[in-house]
């Protein structure tokens, strides 16, 4: 496996993270821990199948088999029951986590209409980042003619960071391309 974010995080990112925020040890500079990659398929209501396709694009995506997400509580004004399947969702860590946010930033997100980089916003307030994609069809592993409909996804890479701000020069270091305000 081509792990060349890892070897970015420990050669450029490391020294550069602990001469910006002053750490004394190497081991206090905040790490990606996972990548949580979500599909919420609201239309697996009518058509169970949607939820299968769903799930197997996910795992082309991911290389990773998918977990089938079901409903907490029934909702009525949505026809959902307690229990009813409703999405898939994939947690990367380790290889996998640096081989698919190498992809990601390089290849995926280029890929977007029109992209001019991520919102720096989009923190949590705990160092953890959320970015939803409207369309699976910018990964190069999805083929297009054998898509049914255009599917969204979450996707959040958690930190160790204690805040914002260090997760922020974290991703940047690490090459998430951010957008200037």
């Amino acid at each position: 496996m081509n792990l060349r974010l890892k070897e970015t995080f420990e050669k450029t990112a490391v020294p550069q993270m602990m001469k910006a925020f002053k750490y004394k040890n190497r081991f206090q500079v905040p790490k990606l821990e996972k990548v949580v990659i979500n599909m919420g398929v609201g239309e697996a209501i009518q058509n169970p199948k949607d939820l299968d396709k769903a799930a197997e694009e996910l795992s082309q995506i991911t290389g990773q088999r998918p977990v089938i997400t079901e409903a907490k509580k029934s909702i009525s004004t949505f026809k959902i029951r307690e229990g009813m399947k409703l999405g898939c969702k994939v947690t990367l860590r380790g290889p996998r986590m640096y081989v698919f946010l190498d992809k990601f930033f390089n290849v995926v997100l280029p890929r977007i209409r029109d992209f001019r980089g991520t919102s720096p916003k989009s923190f949590d307030g705990r160092g953890n980042y959320s970015i939803g994609l409207k369309e699976q069809l910018i990964f190069p592993e999805i083929d297009y003619d054998k898509v049914t409909r255009a599917q969204g996804m979450d996707v959040t890479i958690v930190t160790s960071a204690h805040s914002d701000e260090e997760a922020r020069e974290l991703l940047k270091l690490l090459g998430l391309p951010f957008r200037e305000n």
